[in-house]
């Protein structure tokens, strides 16, 4: 698509010749007379930059960019780049335009390929700046906003516009990561921020403020029960992604919790209405998940000994929020820095209250060449669901799983052990694998 180009001058011959050299080299060309037609065209059209001539009759170049850039921040419109044109070898003139924001500065007895050269060098910029700032304000996984753009827009939607302001959170999202590997939890986000971009309106602002959580604002919401609409529909088709994506035999309750806020109803502070839909979020989670919850006025949240009530109310929310990310029982699976940071800790515990406890590494191997992938995957779902929740699992290496057993004597281990295997066995991925392991007791001493 070719660059459109509005010039402004008075005099018809400075006018004329511009518009030739700019149709030659094949852009889209506008001519306009005055600072006044400027801001009458710009109020319908955007072009890729404006050529802008100082001396003017009634309002001047400075005065016309002035005005529009004031229409430009009140229309919440991107700033269009300007060049100014002179037709006097005056460097005040000239000082005076830079200083004020303008792109460029020629002087009116420019050759055509000067004149192309800038207006080129000005455009290539300007949109070289638009990309780096649109790539450091959006989230590459989903395509929405990131938590610092996103919020700072939806802080100006809470101030200005009518709707609703709404957390969105993933139930059990971590499990996906844990039992499917993080490939998959990638491809189950990026599901779910299709889902949302196919039920929301072009006025609607979505963005990624955290790991499984959004936050959204939907204009002209019509009342409380449209959101649970919303969020039923959304469980709907999260749920049949689930099922394309991880088969019909997965069984993670994977689902979508959110809560509310009506805007202006109940104010147009961005914090204070944040907090009210984070509480309704919680209320959500605490009864039952997969569902709404919009914050109204007949919500007490305890104003009695309202101080304590709030801190034992945020005791239990993130209690609740630390417990869900390893929702299902089982061991805990964890990656090399997490393991080695938690085994550290562990181990001084363990030291210090002279606590038993063992550790254990298992070893696959294939007895054909076949690939071990997929076997060391199931082994590793087989650790996490038969261990218990104290114990910590590592996988060391691609065939090879790092068991740290808190609290069990070395006389118990080989039942642990045979427990593993016999669930191994009926697991239906042993064939052509053979298990072997070691053995090391910890016996804690006083340090």
């Amino acid at each position: 698509m070719s660059d459109w180009i509005v010039v402004v001058d008075d005099e018809v011959l400075s006018l004329t010749n511009a518009r030739n050299m700019l149709h030659e080299a094949g852009m889209k060309v506008s001519c306009v007379r005055s600072g006044r037609e400027l801001l009458a065209f710009m109020e319908k059209h955007t072009p890729d930059l404006v050529l802008l001539d100082i001396l003017m009759p009634e309002m001047d170049g400075f005065e016309a960019y002035k005005k529009l850039r004031d229409f430009e921040k009140q229309a919440g419109r991107k700033e269009i780049p300007v060049i100014f044109l002179t037709g006097e070898n005056d460097e005040e003139s000239e000082r005076k335009g830079l200083n004020i924001g303008a792109s460029d500065f020629i002087h009116k007895s420019f050759s055509r390929d000067i004149l192309l050269k800038r207006i080129n060098n000005t455009i290539t910029s300007v949109k070289t700046i638009e990309n780096l700032t649109e790539e450091a304000s959006v989230d590459a996984l989903t395509g929405f906003l990131n938590k610092a753009s996103g919020t700072a827009k939806i802080e100006m939607y809470c101030a200005e516009k009518t709707g609703v302001l709404m957390i969105l959170d993933l139930d059990s999202f971590k499990l996906v990561n844990d039992l499917y590997g993080h490939d998959m939890g990638d491809q189950i986000l990026q599901a779910f921020a299709e889902i949302i971009r196919r039920n929301m309106r072009e006025d609607d602002l979505v963005c990624r403020i955290g790991g499984d959580e959004f936050l959204a604002f939907f204009c002209n919401v019509p009342d409380d029960h449209a959101m649970t609409v919303i969020v039923k529909r959304l469980n709907e088709q999260l749920t049949e992604e689930a099922v394309r994506l991880m088969g019909e035999d997965f069984s993670i309750p994977l689902g979508i919790s959110a809560g509310a806020v009506m805007v202006p109803k109940y104010g147009r502070e961005y914090h204070d209405l944040f907090a009210l839909a984070d509480k309704m979020l919680y209320k959500v989670k605490q009864n039952g998940k997969h569902d709404c919850a919009v914050y109204t006025a007949s919500e007490s949240f305890g104003q009695e000994k309202k101080e304590e009530m709030d801190l034992e109310q945020e005791m239990k929310r993130i209690t609740q929020i630390v417990e869900e990310r390893n929702e299902g029982g089982g061991a805990l699976v964890l990656g090399q820095e997490a393991f080695s940071s938690i085994y550290r800790f562990v181990m001084r515990y363990i030291k210090r209250y002279q606590m038993p406890a063992v550790k254990v590494l298992f070893s696959l191997d294939m007895e054909s060449g076949e690939t071990l992938e997929e076997k060391a995957e199931q082994f590793g779902v087989v650790l996490q669901k038969t261990l218990r929740k104290s114990d910590l699992i590592l996988q060391s290496k691609s065939n090879q799983f790092f068991l740290l057993l808190p609290a069990l004597l070395e006389k118990h281990v080989l039942s642990v052990v045979d427990r593993v295997i016999k669930a191994w066995e009926q697991s239906g991925y042993q064939d052509g694998v053979s298990v072997q392991y070691v053995l090391e007791s910890v016996d804690g001493e006083k340090g």
